[in-house]
């Protein structure tokens, strides 16, 4: 992955398919935090297999939600208790976190349980003052998506058929949210 450049960015790399990666990950960042910060997680990676009812694949299940769900859950509770009031977890959903296609099953499932993930945080989180979304921002423009295209210019044609802006999105108007 390419190392974010923005000012007071602190860049960690982890094998996010294994949850003890991240926890040790969360355990280095929460060192390097002061008591009562304002820490803002996003929990953004994916894994984005193809597979099926006829062709289900548990390791692609086991990756997708180890990278969605059991890392996230890690890195999060080794940062909660330094992050003070304002702080915020977010997640980075899908248009597949309340809907499915077919041969995406680990993906979708995964991303249904970043909602029910969120959901439980928040209740986890009620009155602590750190605040949990899922931001679903639909089909963006990443190398992901990119790699699924046979045909990249029919398929993103089929695909702006379903985004109200008429477009793919671009990555960085949801970074600027």
């Amino acid at each position: 992955r390419t190392p974010c450049t923005v000012e007071g960015v602190v860049n960690h790399k982890a094998d996010l398919m294994d949850p003890a990666q991240a926890a040790k990950a969360g355990d280095h960042i929460a060192e390097g935090l002061g008591n009562d910060s304002v820490v803002c997680l996003v929990h953004n990676a994916a894994s984005y297999d193809s597979d099926s009812a006829a062709y289900f694949n548990a390791n692609n299940m086991t990756n997708a939600m180890a990278i969605s769900i059991f890392s996230p859950g890690a890195l999060t509770s080794k940062l909660l208790p330094k992050m003070d009031r304002g702080s915020s977890v977010l997640f980075v959903g899908s248009t597949l976190s309340d809907k499915a296609v077919a041969d995406r099953a680990s993906y979708a499932t995964s991303k249904h349980a970043v909602v029910g993930l969120m959901r439980s945080y928040a209740q986890d989180l009620f009155g602590t003052g750190v605040h949990t979304a899922v931001v679903c921002p639909g089909f963006t423009d990443t190398p992901m998506l990119r790699r699924t295209m046979d045909d990249p210019e029919a398929t993103g044609e089929f695909i702006k058929s379903f985004v109200s802006v008429g477009r793919l999105i671009d990555a960085q108007e949801i970074a600027d949210l």
